[in-house]
């Protein structure tokens, strides 16, 4: 018996590759699909099915290109509807793969159709439970995202308690949790760095599983706090129930080099969106202008979600070299399929045809600190209103990364506006996309708040009421 997670960490994803007797059942599966099909054949053996623990929100599912592949059929729990052949399982229904069992618990409340699969061995004992977004590490799945007319948030997050208790909390203690996320999701508020633990812990540590917790204690409790959801999240659902275009197809459109005449062109005649993903610091060196920036090296895909609302809104990329490939497919993980093309070339070959390169002017912790000896600045802080309240420069303002296009009228269009976030990789975005947007008074602080703290020489204070700025 072999059970493997396969952990993203950049959705903070986690799918299962569970193997038994040359059988093979793949859980939550990534969009590229590719390493399931390779593995097994490494094995010597068959995917014989694929399992969905609900319509995930928050990235594409491979579920489809997975079951294209190799015939496998397509499993959800009770009450999915989809627009794709898929094999619909009754609560408590068992599948054999090999010598195991998997037994699907309807468990729902973060969606209507969520369901946990669990794992039996050869003797039929539970070793496992594969649960998805109803039962994280240290969390509970967030009940406010299938809301409907007739069913609200409060509704929803009964069910969840329900679910735990009676299917989830009855099973054997040394039953091994593997859910979907971990920390750095959008789908819970609370998630661990730890990626499974046993349900004995859980019920030690994790606050939504306290015996002596009332419904109506968790349905307060689990629904506080819950930040608005990211803005791609709705059309995630959409493509997982409804269906999707092949990675290959969407892979082989983005993959065309186009030279700085053709990417002008093409920006020009098309009005996409041009996606820079160097580092940041190297993004403010020197880049197309208009282009917004988005690094690959951190929570990539997310960011691009929170930030460009349309998923159908064509693409162009700026890479590092050699990186468009990457970027592509973490792009299709979260459903933007319309990238048409990227800078051959990069930055150099943009600047050597003559053609625009603009920049962003950024400055140490240490020079924010002198300047403050002299001038009273306004201060942007984009981290989190959480990391704001635990700890900011004084006087500065929050305006949190994922609201700026709904709060950026909020920024003063004069003087010099000093924009950090914790490190220096959130801030470049910020930046990135107001200057796209008109503003020239911005300077991005290097090293973010951590340098910041590091000087000794600018004042910090716990929370406050965040401050607001208005438009001059």
């Amino acid at each position: 018996m072999t059970i493997e997670q396969i952990y993203t960490g950049c959705l903070s994803q986690g799918a299962y590759y569970i193997e038994s007797e040359g059988e093979v059942a793949v859980i939550d599966p990534l969009r590229e699909v590719s390493s399931y099909v390779e593995k097994a054949r490494r094995d010597g053996a068959t995917i014989k099915y694929v399992f969905e623990t609900h319509f995930h929100a928050d990235f594409v599912s491979g579920h489809l290109d997975l079951s294209r592949q190799t015939g496998a059929p397509i499993v959800y729990g009770p009450g999915a509807r989809t627009g794709f052949d898929a094999y619909i399982a009754q609560d408590g229904e068992e599948f054999t793969v090999g010598a195991l069992t998997i037994r699907a618990l309807h468990t729902p409340g973060h969606t209507l159709e969520s369901t946990s699969y669990l794992l039996l061995d050869a003797t039929r004992q539970p070793v496992a439970l594969f649960s998805g977004d109803t039962l994280f590490i240290g969390d509970v799945g967030r009940p406010d995202l299938a809301q409907k007319s007739d069913l609200t948030m409060d509704d929803l997050a009964g069910m969840l308690y329900d679910s735990l208790r009676n299917k989830i909390m009855t099973l054997p203690e040394t039953v091994r949790i593997y859910p979907a996320h971990g920390a750095g999701s959008a789908c819970g508020k609370n998630m661990s760095k730890e990626t499974s633990d046993t349900l004995a812990n859980q019920k030690q540590v994790n606050y939504a599983l306290r015996a002596d917790m009332s419904r109506d204690e968790f349905i307060r409790e689990v629904t506080n706090g819950l930040a608005k959801p990211p803005r791609y999240f709705p059309e995630n659902v959409r493509m997982n129930r409804d269906g999707y275009e092949s990675i290959d197809t969407v892979l082989n459109r983005g993959a065309q080099p186009l030279d700085p005449e053709a990417f002008e062109a093409a920006a020009n005649e098309t009005g996409a969106v041009l996606l820079d993903t160097r580092d940041a610091q190297t993004f403010a060196q020197g880049f197309v202008p208009n282009a917004i920036n988005i690094g690959l090296n951190g929570q990539f895909a997310p960011w691009v979600g929170a930030l460009i609302p349309d998923l159908t809104q064509p693409i162009l990329l700026i890479t590092d070299p050699g990186r468009q490939a990457e970027t592509l497919v973490r792009l299709a993980r979260v459903g933007y399929d319309q990238v048409i093309g990227y800078l051959a070339g990069g930055m150099t070959a943009w600047a050597e045809a003559g053609y625009e390169v603009d920049t962003i002017p950024t400055i140490s912790a240490d020079e924010l600190a002198d300047r403050m000896t002299v001038e009273n600045p306004t201060i942007l802080d984009v981290r989190k209103p959480g990391e704001y309240s635990a700890e900011h420069v004084d006087g500065a303002v929050s305006l949190p990364l994922d609201t700026l296009n709904e709060t950026m009228a909020e920024v003063p269009s004069e003087g010099p506006v000093y924009v950090h976030c914790a490190g220096g990789y959130r801030s470049m975005m910020a930046v990135s996309i107001l200057k796209a947007r008109g503003f020239d008074n911005l300077v991005d602080v290097q090293g973010g708040f951590a340098a910041i703290q590091k000087t000794g020489r600018i004042a910090t204070t716990d929370y406050v009421c965040p401050t607001t700025l208005q438009k001059q």
